[in-house]
C-alpha cells in the first residue's frame, strides 16, 4: 500500500507547476502517513459516502486488518462488523457529520481471525474547504485500555484533590512540582506557594534525610517499605516538630523508549501523635522501672544518707547530665516560717568524668546562691522551678553565676518535703545538646524528690538519736 493511498492523498499535477505540485503532494502524503502510523490510538476515516480512506498501524494491531485490506471498503459491513449490526454502526458513525463536536460510542468490532473486540470510539466530522462535512474520522481503542487510562487519570486527580494524606510530586531537582491540599497544609503554606521552592525553605530539620531518600529513589527506585522521617516545618506561628510516615515511587515517562525519571511521587501521613504516645509510654515504663530499682537498692542501704545518693543516681540515667542536693541550713522550714533561707550542698554528681554521686558538705558551709537562685525560689515556694539559659557565651555565664557546671543550659529544681517540712531542694541539670525540661519531667523529678526527702528525713532522725 502506498503512502498516498493510506493517507487518502492523490498525486494530481497542475498545468502550471507539474513537478512542484507532484512533489508537494507526495511529501504531504508521506508526512500524513507517518503521523497516522505514529499515533497511540487506532484511527480510521470515511468519506461522505462511507468509504474507508485512512487506516493506521494501531487499527491494524487491534483488529488485524491491514491498511491494504481496509482502505477502499464501504463501511464495516461484512468484515469489521457483523452484518446484523453494520447498518446501526454505520449510521452512528456517519451521524457525526451532522453533529457539532465529537461523539462517543461503544460497539463490538470483528478481528481478522473472527474474534470480537469491544471498542470505544470518538468520531467527528471532517470539513472541506467550503466548511461542509466531507467525511468522518473515527479514533478508537479497546474499552479495557480506555478504562485503565480513565482509572489512572481519576486516581491521579483523587490523590491530588481528595486524599486524606499528603501527596507531593517532586521534580528531578528535588523541588515540589505538584502538591495536594493535605500536603500543602502539612507544609504550612498554600498549594502554589510551595511549588518550585527548595525543601530547605519549607523545613528546618530533616531536610538532609528527606533529600537523601528522594535522591535514592531517583537512582534506585522505590524502597521496599515506608520510612518514618522526623522534620521541623516552618510556619508563621513558628517551627512544628512532626513525624511523617513516607512512601516513595519513581515517576518515569511512558513516552520514552528507555525509562526517563520525571521525579518522585512522595506520599506521607502524619504519625506524630502516635509516635509521641509510644515514646511517652516507653519513657514512662523506663522511669517506673528506675524508681522500682532505686527503691530496692535503697532498702539495702544501712546508712539513709547513702540511700539518698542511690535514688539520685538511678534518677539521673537518661534524665539529666548532672544533679545535686541542697539541704536547708539549721532546722527544716515549716509553714509560717519567715526569714532568709540558706542551703548547704550535701550531695552532687561529679562534673567531670562520670561516676556515682558523692556526699559533701560535712563542714556545713552555705552555698553562695543569689536571692533569685532557682533552688532558693523552689524552697520558698515549696514547688518546682524550671530555668533555661540563653545562647552562646551568655549560657556559660548564666550557669557559672548559679554555681552550676559551665555547660549547663537547662535546670529543674524540685523541693524536698517530708512530714510537712521543707528539707531542701534537688536540682537536675542538662547541657545545651539536650531539650529543656517539660511538664512530664517535672512530675518524674517530684517522684524522685519524694523518695530522696524520705531518706534524708530518716537520716536526720537517726542522727538526732
Amino acid at each position: 500500500m502506498s503512502a498516498s493511498r493510506r493517507s487518502g492523498a492523490t498525486d494530481e499535477l497542475g498545468p502550471d507547476e507539474p513537478g512542484r505540485v507532484g512533489r508537494d503532494s507526495a511529501d504531504g502524503a508521506d508526512l500524513l502517513a507517518a503521523l497516522l502510523d505514529g499515533m497511540d490510538a487506532a484511527l480510521c476515516a470515511f468519506d461522505a459516502d462511507g468509504v474507508v480512506t485512512h487506516w493506521n498501524r494501531e487499527a491494524e494491531r487491534i483488529l488485524g486488518w491491514t491498511a491494504a485490506e481496509a482502505v477502499g471498503r464501504h463501511g464495516f459491513a461484512g468484515w469489521a462488523v457483523r452484518s446484523a449490526d453494520a447498518e446501526e454502526v454505520e449510521a452512528r458513525l456517519l451521524s457525526a457529520m451532522d453533529a457539532p463536536g465529537r461523539q462517543v460510542h461503544e460497539f463490538a468490532l470483528l478481528t481478522k481471525d473472527g474474534g470480537r473486540v469491544l471498542v470505544r470510539t470518538q468520531s467527528a466530522a471532517v470539513r472541506g474547504p467550503d466548511g461542509r462535512a466531507a467525511g468522518v474520522y473515527c479514533a478508537f481503542s479497546e474499552v479495557h485500555a480506555q478504562i485503565d487510562l480513565e482509572r489512572s487519570i481519576a486516581l491521579s486527580e483523587a490523590l491530588l484533590e481528595e486524599a486524606s494524606w499528603g501527596v507531593v510530586l517532586v521534580d528531578a531537582d528535588l523541588r515540589p512540582a505538584v502538591v495536594n491540599a493535605h500536603a500543602a497544609k502539612a507544609l504550612g503554606a498554600g498549594r502554589t506557594a510551595v511549588l518550585g521552592r527548595p525543601l530547605g525553605e519549607l523545613l528546618t530539620q530533616g531536610v538532609e534525610e528527606l533529600e537523601s531518600a528522594l535522591t535514592h529513589v531517583l537512582a534506585e527506585g522505590a524502597p521496599p517499605a515506608p520510612a518514618e522521617i522526623w522534620v521541623s516545618v516552618r510556619t508563621p506561628e513558628g517551627e512544628r516538630r512532626r513525624c511523617w510516615r513516607s512512601g516513595f515511587v519513581r515517576l518515569s515517562s511512558p513516552l520514552a523508549e528507555e525509562p526517563v525519571p520525571l521525579g518522585v511521587g512522595w506520599l506521607f501521613q502524619d504519625v506524630t501523635e502516635t509516635r509521641q504516645g509510644e515514646q511517652e509510654a516507653s519513657l514512662l515504663r523506663f522511669r517506673t522501672q528506675q524508681l522500682h530499682r532505686a527503691a530496692r537498692a535503697a532498702a539495702e542501704c544501712e546508712d539513709p544518707a547513702e540511700a539518698v545518693t542511690v535514688h539520685l543516681d538511678f534518677a539521673l540515667a537518661g534524665f539529666a547530665d548532672h544533679a545535686l542536693i541542697d539541704r536547708v541550713a539549721g532546722r527544716p522550714v515549716r509553714a509560717g516560717d519567715t526569714g532568709p533561707v540558706r542551703l548547704v550542698r550535701i550531695a552532687a554528681t561529679p562534673s567531670g568524668a562520670p561516676g556515682p554521686s558523692r556526699l559533701a558538705g560535712r563542714a556545713g558551709l552555705p552555698v553562695r546562691y543569689g536571692e533569685k537562685h532557682p533552688a532558693l525560689q523552689c524552697v520558698q515556694r515549696a514547688g518546682s522551678v524550671r530555668a533555661a539559659a540563653g545562647a552562646g557565651d551568655e549560657a556559660r555565664a548564666w550557669a557559672v553565676a548559679r554555681q552550676w557546671p559551665p555547660d549547663t543550659a537547662h535546670a529543674l529544681c524540685t523541693v524536698l518535703r517530708s512530714r510537712g517540712r521543707t528539707l531542701g531542694a534537688v536540682t537536675f541539670l542538662r547541657g545545651a545538646g539536650r531539650s529543656a525540661f517539660e511538664r512530664a519531667d517535672t512530675l518524674y523529678a517530684e517522684d524522685v524528690a519524694l523518695r530522696i526527702a524520705t531518706a534524708l528525713d530518716l537520716a536526720g532522725i537517726l542522727g538526732e538519736e
